[in-house]
Order: C-alpha cells, then structure tokens, then sequence
C-alpha cells in the first residue's frame, strides 16, 4: 500500500512539473533558445544528472535481448517525443498543448488494441472519436488564430499531437523494462541514446544561443526544464511505472490541462477562449469514456 502510494505521489508530482513546464519552456522560446536548442539541454543534462547517480548504486547489466526495445524506447521517449514537443510548443500556446497531451491515454489504449489485443469496445471507440474531435479542432482552430509568441498554431498542434503519439508509445514500451532493472539504469542509457539520436537535429541552434546574455529570468526556467521536466519527471514516471500500470500513469494527464491553463492564465502567457474550453472538454469525455470501461493489458 506504500508503494503504492508512493508510486501515485510521482505520478502526480510529474503531472504537475509537465503542467507548468508549458508555460516556462514556452517563454524563453525562440528569443533567448531555440526548441531544438533547448532539447540538447535537455537530454545532455539529464543524462550526465543520471549517470552521476548511478554511480551511488548498485551496477546493473543491460540483457543482450533488450537492447533493441531500450533503443526503440528511447527513439520515442527521448527524441521523437521532445522535439515535437518543443517545437509544437515554440509555434503554439501553452493551453493548447496542454489540452492535446491529453490524449496520451487515448494514444495507449489504440496502442494497446494494436500490439497487445485490447478489444475496443463502443465507449472506448466513440472516447477515441470524441477526444481526435477536440484535438482535430484545436488544430484547424489554430490556423484561423493570431496570438502573440505564437507563429503557427496550426502546424504546433499538429506537432504536439505527434508528440502526444510517441509518448504514449514510449509508456507502453517501457513498462515491461522496469520490471527488470532500475530507473536509474534505464534512464541513463535511454538518455545516452537521446543524446545521439537528437544531435543532428539540435547542435545549430544550441551553438547560435547568447549564452554570457542570458538573464536570470531564462537560466532559471532552464534550469526547471533540465532538472524538473527532464531528470526528475521521467525518473518520477518510470519509479510510478514499476507499481502501476501504464494507463493510470496516462490517465494523470486529466490534471495536465488544469494545471496549465491555471498557470498559463495566472502568468498572462495565454488566455482561454470558448474554441479551447470546447475542445477541452471533447478530449477530458473522450478520455474519460476510454478508461472507464475495463483495463489495457500490459505485457
């Protein structure tokens, strides 16, 4: 039961990092990093944090018969994932990629149907339908919206959906690897992976960044972004992932949007108009009518 309990206080503890990582990221994009320059940061730094603390524990050694999912895992948990997301982020706003990542659980129950044979019932389908809806109306809706800091709305959500995908992904193929090693362990060899998978597509614009003119209003959030989006939330994930099932890690993304669109709105870094609260409500029904109908197995 502690474990448990534990296991859900991470869970939300990284629920709540992601909530208003979408706002702070979204702040010092582009004008003092780039998105891609920031995901450099971000896998770099995680993974020297990680590799220091493995050598505080105890030595595991990878099984020759893992390394190609510990590969595909990281391709969609550490390189796929962060940029789309970044870069969705920079070109969106911080309440519509809150709103999309919502439909990570939705993402692993098709995931699930497809690779694991979870029979989809009318709810679980008519969730699907109704939770693209939304997401498929923020996208179009975007196109049609100016907002200030965000240059193409459209084409971010678009990329925050693909975000929203390869996380899902990544769940469902982590889950049988922490069954077997530690999140240490794991997170410090995905993240070696994320740095060479990412390096072509971000060492431009993390040599173009200003770094002797950087304030301290951008160094903190990226700080935040390395520390607490990167190091602490995926080891908060893959430790709730070792007690839990990887549905309920996706379902905590119900408090995702809330917490954004708090902080988003309390900053004045977006505002929420009748088109998001619409969609946000077709996504949290849509979810919502996923999980409530039985569980996703999980190998």
């Amino acid at each position: 039961m502690k474990s448990r309990a534990l296991a859900l206080l991470a869970a939300f503890g990284a629920t709540a990092i992601y909530g208003m990582n979408h706002t702070i990221a979204k702040v010092v994009m582009p004008h003092y990093i780039g998105p891609f320059g920031f995901i450099m940061l971000r896998v770099v730094g995680a993974c020297i944090l990680f590799w220091l603390v493995s050598f505080f524990i105890p030595k595991e050694t990878i099984e020759r018969k893992d390394f190609l999912r510990i590969a595909f895992t990281a391709l969609f948990g550490m390189c796929i994932n962060m940029l789309m997301f970044f870069k969705g982020l920079q070109l969106s706003t911080p309440i519509n990629s809150g709103v999309i990542v919502t439909l990570t659980p939705i993402i692993i129950l098709i995931l699930s149907a497809f690779f694991l044979k979870e029979k989809l019932t009318r709810f679980k389908f008519l969730g699907i339908v109704l939770g693209f809806i939304g997401a498929l109306l923020l996208i179009l809706y975007g196109s049609s919206t100016k907002v200030i800091n965000a240059p193409d709305i459209s084409l971010g959500n678009t990329m925050l959906l693909i975000n929203a995908v390869s996380f899902g992904a990544y769940l469902v193929m982590v889950k049988p690897l922490t069954k077997k090693y530690s999140t240490v362990t794991l997170m410090k060899w995905m993240f070696l992976l994320g740095v060479i998978y990412t390096f072509p597509f971000t060492i431009t614009e993390f040599i173009e960044v200003s770094w002797k003119a950087l304030p301290f209003e951008a160094i903190w959030r990226i700080g935040f972004v390395i520390v607490g989006t990167t190091f602490l939330t995926y080891m908060f994930n893959v430790f709730a992932l070792k007690t839990l099932p990887a549905t309920t890690i996706g379902a905590f993304t119900y408090l995702q949007p809330i917490i954004t669109i708090f902080y988003a709105v309390i900053t004045g870094n977006d505002i929420l108009d009748g088109v998001k609260i619409l969609a946000c409500l077709l996504v949290f029904l849509g979810v919502y009518l996923v999980s409530k109908k039985g569980k996703i197995p999980h190998n």
